[in-house]
C-alpha cells in the first residue's frame, strides 16, 4: 500500500492508511477480549477441524484465528493493522498454538487463489471500504467446497446505532465507501456474493458486553476503541469532543440494561455462512 504522502497514493490508499492508524489507536486488544466468545462460536458453526487451512480476514488480535488453531487448523491471520499482532501472538502463545500473522488488505488478500478450506472474519472485513471488492476476495481464496463464516454488526441493531452516533460527529465516508454495518443486512450480503460461487445463509446472534456503569462504558470506549480515540483526537482541538462524549452517554443510557449490579450492552449481529461451489 502507498504511504499517505506518496504522490502515487490514490484516495483509497489514503483512506486505508487513516483506517490503519485508527485501529492502531487505543487498545483494541481490550475490546477484543469482550468479543472473544464470538470467535469461538463461529469456529464451531463452520466446523473448523484438524487439517483445515483457515484464513481469518481482518483478524485483529485473533478472535477467530486462535480458536481455529486450537481446533487443529493451519491458520493465517491477515490484517491491515499489524500493530495488533503483538497482542495476538501473546494470546496464541498462551493458548499453545501458532498463527501465521500477515499484514494485508481485505480488498487485496496476500493469499493464493482457491487455497483455503475456511475463510472467517469477526467484525473485521466489514470495515474494508469497498464491500464488493472484499466479497470477491473472500470467495477467490476459498477452495471449491470451502466454507465461509462471517460475523457482522447489524445496521438495525444496537451496534448500528453506536456507529451512527459516532458518524454524526466525524467526516462522512467518501462516495466509493459503504457503511460497515451494511454487512449485517442479508439482502446487501446476497448482492455482494452474487456470481462469486458462494451462496450465503444467515443466522442471528447476540453478544453481551458487561460494564460497571454507563460512565464506565463511555470511558472504556473513549480510551480503548480506535474509532472513538481517533475521533477524539480530531474533535478536541475544535472544541467538539464534549458533544460526542455527551451523545455517547445518552446512547448508552438508552442502549444498555441493568443486570447483576452492572449494565449489559447486548449487541445483535448477523452470522453469514456459506459454501463455495
Amino acid at each position: 500500500m502507498s504511504a499517505p504522502d506518496d504522490p502515487a497514493a490514490t484516495p483509497v490508499d489514503q483512506l486505508k492508511e487513516r483506517q490503519r492508524a485508527m485501529w492502531a489507536a487505543g487498545d483494541y486488544a481490550a475490546v477484543a477480549v469482550k468479543l472473544g466468545d464470538v470467535g469461538r462460536r463461529i469456529v464451531r458453526s463452520v466446523g473448523v477441524g484438524p487439517g483445515d487451512d483457515v484464513l481469518d480476514v481482518a483478524c485483529g488480535t485473533g478472535n477467530a484465528a486462535i480458536p481455529a488453531a486450537v481446533a487443529g487448523a493451519r491458520v493465517v491471520g491477515v490484517d491491515l493493522t499489524p500493530e495488533l499482532f503483538a497482542a495476538g501472538r501473546d494470546d496464541a502463545a498462551a493458548a499453545g498454538v501458532s498463527v501465521d500473522w500477515r499484514e494485508g488488505d481485505a480488498e487485496d488478500l496476500p493469499i493464493a487463489d482457491a487455497s483455503q478450506d475456511v475463510v472467517l472474519s469477526t467484525f473485521g472485513c466489514m470495515f474494508a471500504p469497498r464491500h464488493e471488492v472484499t466479497a470477491r476476495e473472500l470467495a477467490r481464496v476459498l477452495r471449491p467446497g470451502g466454507r465461509l463464516g462471517l460475523c457482522n454488526w447489524r445496521p438495525d441493531g444496537r451496534a448500528g446505532g453506536f456507529f451512527s452516533v459516532i458518524g454524526r460527529h466525524v467526516p462522512p465516508l467518501p462516495p466509493y465507501a459503504s457503511p460497515p454495518p451494511l454487512w449485517g443486512d442479508p439482502d446487501h450480503v446476497r448482492r455482494l456474493f452474487d456470481g462469486t460461487g458462494v451462496t450465503p445463509e444467515f443466522e442471528h446472534d447476540v453478544v453481551d458486553l458487561r460494564f460497571g456503569s454507563v460512565p464506565d462504558v463511555v470511558e472504556f470506549y473513549a480510551t480503548r476503541f480506535g474509532p472513538i480515540v481517533a475521533a477524539r483526537r480530531l474533535l478536541e482541538p475544535q472544541g467538539r469532543w464534549p458533544a460526542l462524549h455527551d451523545d455517547l452517554g445518552t446512547y448508552f443510557e438508552q442502549a444498555t440494561a441493568a443486570r447483576d449490579g452492572g449494565i449489559v450492552w447486548a449487541l445483535e449481529y448477523l452470522v453469514v455462512l456459506g459454501r463455495k461451489t
